[in-house]
C-alpha cells in the first residue's frame, strides 16, 4: 500500500518536531548567521500563515532548500566557523596562562560545582518563562526583591493573578512541603532537588558520555548517549530536533542542521558544565570536550556558548578573578563571532566603570524577552551569565540572584553561574540557606539513575579527571 500523507496528524505533534512551526525564527536565524535572505521574508510568512497540516509542511521543506542554498551576505563582518579546527584557528592569539590545583581543594570545589549548579537551577526553576514585569511584581509583593532568597508557592499566592497559571506549572513541579524541593519520579516523599533538563544534562554526561564512552568520546557516541539515557520528551527546541534527527538516520553535524531552527538556542550551553569539572586548570581540553556534545545540536554561537562555559568553568578551577575567567572562555572562541563581541562589551562595560544596573538595562534594550528567540537565545543569556559572574565577584548568591532576576532563561542562567562560582569558591560559598532545602540528592530523568546523591556525583568527577 502506498503511504498516504493524510494519515499524518501533525496536529499532535509538538512544534520543535515540525518545521512548519518555526519559519520566522529560521528566517531570523539565517539573517543572524549572514545569509542574504530577506527576500524570503514574505513566503516565510505566506507558509507559517497557512493551516496546520501536510501542506504547510510540504512548504516548509521547499524553503528549508532555499535556505540551505542562500549565499552568505558579501558584508558579514563575521567569522564563525563550525569545525573544531577552524574554531582555534580563529581564536584569539594571546589566551591566558593558568596554574594548577590541589586535588584535595579540588574535589572541594567540584563538591560546589556541582552544589551550585544545583542550587542556582533550583533558584530559577519555578519562574522559568515568566517575563520580568511579573517576576518582579511576584518578588516586590513577598518582600524578596531584589532577589535574595528562594522563592516559595506562597510567594506567588500573593500575587493571585499569577496563581493559577504558575502554581499548575514550574510550582507545583519545585516545590514540596515545608522548605523540602521534592522531585524523585517514584518516591515523591524524598526530599531532593527536582528534576531538570539543566542538571540531566550535566549526570549524562558523567554517566552515560564519559562514564561510558571514557574522555575520549566522539559526537556520534554524544548522539547514542542521548537515545540511550532519556525519552524524546526530555529535550527540548534545538535538542528535541536533533533527537529527531538522530532517530530517523541524520547523524553529526548534519543532525545539528538539518530543520533546526534552534541551532544557537541556549541548550549546548548548559550541557557544558561537566567538561569543565573534569579539566581543572585546561580550558582548551575542556573546550575541545564541549565542542564534542555541542555539535550534534548546534552550529556557530550555539557551540561557542558551551564551549565558553565550559573553559571558564575549567579555569575557575585555578583562579579567583572572575575577569580572568571570563577572558578564559573568550581565548577558547572565534575572535570575531557574535558571542565574542557581546561578551567583550559586557566586560568592557564592567572594566570601565558602568554600574550593574546599568549594565543590565543594557542587556534588556539590546534583547526582547517577550520574543522567544530573544529569550532562549545563546548570546542573549550568555550576557546575561557573563554580568552575573563579574559584578557579583565571586559572592554565590549575589550572582546566582542576580541572574536569576533578570529574566530570559532564568534556570539556565542561575545554573551555570552558580556552577562557575562554586567551582571557583568551594562549596562554602554555597551556604546553607541554598543547599539545606535538597538534602544533599537530585532528582533526573536519566534511565537507570533516578536519585542521585552530591557524594555520588563528586566521587564520578574525581573518577574522569585527566
Amino acid at each position: 500500500m502506498n503511504f498516504n500523507p493524510a494519515y499524518l496528524n501533525l496536529s499532535a505533534m509538538h512544534g520543535w518536531e515540525k518545521y512548519s512551526a518555526s519559519l520566522r525564527g529560521e528566517l531570523r536565524q539565517c539573517l543572524d548567521e549572514g545569509k542574504d535572505v530577506e527576500g524570503y521574508r514574505e513566503l516565510s510568512e505566506a507558509i507559517a500563515n497557512l493551516p496546520d497540516g501536510v501542506i504547510r509542511e510540504e512548504l516548509a521543506n521547499v524553503f528549508f532548500e532555499a535556505m540551505q542554498s542562500a549565499p552568505m551576505r558579501a558584508d558579514y563582518p563575521y567569522v564563525e566557523p563550525d569545525a573544531l579546527d577552524a574554531i582555534q584557528a580563529a581564536r584569539p592569539e594571546s589566551r591566558p596562562a593558568l596554574g594548577a590545583v590541589s586535588a584535595e581543594t579540588l574535589k572541594d570545589k567540584i563538591r560546589g560545582a556541582w552544589l551550585g549548579r544545583i542550587c542556582g537551577c533550583l533558584l530559577g526553576k519555578p519562574v522559568e518563562g515568566m517575563r520580568t514585569p511579573d517576576m518582579h511584581e511576584l518578588l516586590k509583593n513577598s518582600g524578596n526583591f531584589p532577589l535574595k532568597r528562594y522563592m516559595t508557592l506562597e510567594d506567588v499566592k500573593k500575587t493571585p493573578r499569577l496563581l493559577e497559571r504558575w502554581e499548575k506549572r514550574t510550582w507545583a513541579d519545585c516545590l514540596g512541603k515545608g522548605n523540602n524541593y521534592s522531585g524523585y519520579p517514584n518516591h515523591t516523599d524524598t526530599p531532593c532537588a527536582p528534576t531538570d533538563d539543566d542538571t540531566n544534562y550535566t549526570v549524562m554526561a558523567a554517566y552515560g558520555i564519559v562514564g561510558r564512552f571514557g574522555r575520549d568520546f566522539t559526537p556520534d557516541q554524544v548522539a547514542e548517549a542521548w537515545m540511550d539515557c532519556q525519552p524524546k520528551r526530555a529535550y527540548c527546541t534545538a535538542e528535541r530536533r536533533a533527537f529527531r534527527n538522530f532517530v530517523i538516520g541524520i547523524r553529526p553535524p548534519q543532525s545539528a542542521m538539518y530543520k533546526n531552527p534552534d541551532r544557537e538556542f541556549i541548550g549546548a550551553q548548559i550541557r557544558a558544565d561537566y567538561f569543565g569539572y573534569i579539566n581543572p586548570g585546561d580550558p582548551q581540553t575542556a573546550a575541545d570536550m564541549a565542542w564534542r556534545d555541542a555539535c550534534i545540536s548546534h552550529v556557530k554561537n550555539g557551540i561557542y556558548g558551551e564551549m565558553f562555559v565550559a573553559a571558564m568553568i575549567a579555569a575557575a578551577a585555578v583562579t579567583g578573578d572572575v575577569v580572568e575567567i571570563v577572558k578564559a572562555g573568550l581565548g577558547e572562541i572565534p575572535a570575531k563571532s557574535r558571542l565574542t563581541e557581546a561578551v567583550s562589551n559586557i566586560l568592557s562595560e564592567y572594566q570601565s566603570g558602568v554600574s550593574e544596573d546599568a549594565c543590565f538595562a543594557g542587556i534588556a534594550s539590546r534583547w526582547d524577552e517577550f520574543k522567544g528567540y530573544d529569550w532562549v537565545h545563546t548570546i542573549s543569556n550568555a550576557e546575561i551569565v557573563a554580568a552575573s559572574l563579574l559584578y557579583g565577584q565571586g559572592d554565590y548568591a549575589h550572582s546566582i540572584c542576580r541572574a536569576v532576576q533578570t529574566g530570559f532563561d532564568t534556570d539556565c542562567n542561575g545554573a551555570t553561574v552558580g556552577s562557575i562560582v562554586g567551582m571557583m569558591r568551594g562549596s562554602s560559598a554555597v551556604g546553607e540557606e541554598w543547599t539545606a532545602p535538597i538534602h544533599g540528592a537530585l532528582a533526573t530523568s536519566i534511565f537507570g539513575i533516578d536519585l542521585v546523591t552530591i557524594d555520588q556525583l563528586v566521587d564520578k568527577t574525581m573518577e574522569h579527571l585527566a
